[in-house]
């Protein structure tokens, strides 16, 4: 009787799925009850594309392609980058309302925690990207390549969006509330974002600059996605950002997971 009732026992990884799958369905329920999250999610980026379109883009030229079509991938990269801010300050919440505390004395799979928000906020960027893609068709935002290519390009960008969250989740985790985990996201992401390829080419920038832009995880995002929907050679350009990626998970996953255990004490 007692190995049938064993195998008829879950196994831990089966657990976890859905532990993970229960915490993801309680954050996205989260966001449907607070929708300026993802209506001011959609508007900042869509600042930046109106700003950068029509107010600096007749004074950026470049060669053989029309600015447009250099921006908006930048721009995809910039909007999940921000979004990444989210996850910090959900988990920030989660930790000062104590609800953390609450999931810890809970029968639940300790990574159900942190998968399901970062999972949360992956299908949150799936919406918003798909937002910002129509946005970028109505300025003039056209595909070079195939859309087979365009498509291969999103899924480099949501893995990027992902990889990205699990930097954010150790930045919440180790911030006192939502407001200082906002604060201190912000210069990373400035960093990131804002010294990149994302809105101009590195060819412009001093040396020293260009350096680091070149050698940056968004830069290197923003170039595949750049290749796939501009066309010409992308091999090496999507590698180097899948290597970003993977490599900023295999680092941060555990970090994360480390401090959410320190957090939940």
């Amino acid at each position: 009787m007692t190995v049938t009732i064993a195998q008829h026992r879950p196994s831990r990884i089966r657990l976890a799925v859905s532990d993970g799958r229960a915490v993801t369905w309680r954050n996205l329920r989260g966001m449907t009850r607070i929708p300026e999250v993802v209506m001011f999610s959609t508007i900042q980026p869509l600042i930046f594309v109106l700003t950068f379109r029509y107010v600096f883009g007749g004074a950026i030229k470049i060669p053989n392609v029309r600015y447009v079509d250099f921006l908006m991938p930048g721009v995809f990269v910039q909007t999940v980058a921000f979004g990444a801010m989210n996850t910090a300050v959900g988990l920030a919440e989660d930790l000062r309302s104590g609800m953390l505390d609450r999931f810890r004395s809970l029968p639940i799979a300790r990574s159900a925690v942190l998968a399901g928000r970062t999972i949360a906020d992956l299908m949150r960027n799936v919406l918003v990207v798909a937002l910002m893609v129509g946005v970028g068709f109505l300025v003039g935002f056209r595909v070079h390549t195939n859309a087979l290519a365009f498509l291969l390009g999103l899924v480099v960008l949501l893995y990027f969006s992902f990889a990205l969250s699990w930097v954010f989740a150790l930045i919440g985790l180790s911030m006192p509330n939502a407001e200082a985990a906002q604060a201190a996201s912000f210069p990373v992401l400035a960093l990131l974002v804002f010294a990149s390829a994302a809105f101009a080419p590195t060819n412009t920038m001093p040396g020293w600059l260009r350096v680091y832009t070149e050698h940056q995880p968004v830069s290197d995002t923003a170039e595949a996605l750049r290749a796939l929907v501009l066309g010409g050679p992308t091999t090496s350009a999507v590698l180097s950002a899948l290597a970003w990626s993977t490599g900023i998970l295999v680092v941060f996953v555990p970090l994360a997971v480390r401090s959410y255990r320190r957090a939940s004490r």
